[in-house]
């Protein structure tokens, strides 16, 4: 492999993020038949998949410096997906980072924003775009931006009927001291979030809500605190295969959604040991 594509290799997928990520793929198992093919250098297609999602590139157009065939990373992210592989790989690196007390739970902050889709399912018309077909990303993160819990909807699906998904959708981090931990002091949302049934769930959950009410409070009262998701959301958004969805299976886009807040969060993870 040339020189160039090894270093990008090492930028995509650096040692530390590997050590999370190899204890966490499925094993090979040979068929009782016999035949079957072992997995190739895992660490490739892995890495192959990340630059799937950083570049935006289509699969086909996979580089073959990578050292591995578009079908293959396709295929392999295929089967990771269908075993939960990026959801656990998040969790994976929120608990280091809990550990080290680097997860703020004084408060989450939840909000969405809206892509084009060409197809598939999770997909729904724009209203704010002219009707035209998209896909809704749904991010909640710590009181920093931390991205704790995503998902993927239509895009006509109202802001506020993720809500509950992603608060349930917590997972239980690792603390500095003590047991895991899957629950915030405070729920921050604006306006599109506020119902009476939101505010006695939220209640019964130990959550205090600040969410903007309609018609009373502006949602640039939650400034101060609302720039740091939607610095979260410009996060994810910097992983360009996120931009334009060209998923059919809305599985597979919710996957590069997962991969890009692990991703995400490991970054965070890597500053702190610089």
């Amino acid at each position: 492999m040339p020189a160039v594509s090894a270093d990008l290799s090492k930028r995509l997928v650096p040692d530390e993020l590997w050590e999370l990520v190899l204890p966490l793929l499925p094993s090979f198992a040979a068929r009782p038949q016999g035949g079957g093919t072992a997995p190739r250098d895992e660490r490739a297609v892995f890495t192959a998949v990340v630059y799937v999602l950083t570049s935006g590139c289509a699969w086909r157009h996979l580089p073959p410096t990578f050292g591995t065939s578009s079908a293959t990373a396709h295929r392999r992210f295929t089967v990771w997906t269908g075993v939960g592989l990026w959801r656990r790989l998040h969790r994976a690196v929120l608990d280091e980072l809990g550990a080290r007390g680097e997860v703020d739970w004084t408060s989450a902050i939840v909000d969405a924003a809206a892509v084009r889709a060409k197809r598939g399912s999770l997909t729904g018309p724009n209203p704010v775009d002219r009707g035209k077909k998209g896909s809704k990303l749904h991010v909640l993160s710590d009181a920093q931006g931390v991205p704790l819990a995503v998902a993927v909807s239509g895009a006509n699906l109202h802001d506020s009927l993720a809500l509950k998904p992603l608060i349930l959708g917590i997972p239980a981090v690792r603390s500095r001291r003590g047991p895991r931990r899957r629950r915030p002091v405070k729920l921050r949302a604006d306006k599109a979030y506020f119902s009476a049934e939101h505010l006695s769930w939220l209640r019964e959950r130990g959550l205090v809500a600040r969410i903007a009410r309609p018609g009373i409070e502006s949602g640039e009262r939650l400034g101060r605190h609302r720039w740091k998701i939607e610095r979260s959301i410009a996060w994810l958004f910097g992983y360009r295969r996120l931009t334009i969805r060209y998923e059919r299976k809305g599985s597979y886009f919710l996957a590069f959604l997962g991969l890009a807040a692990a991703l995400t969060c490991y970054k965070k993870l890597a500053k702190l040991a610089t």
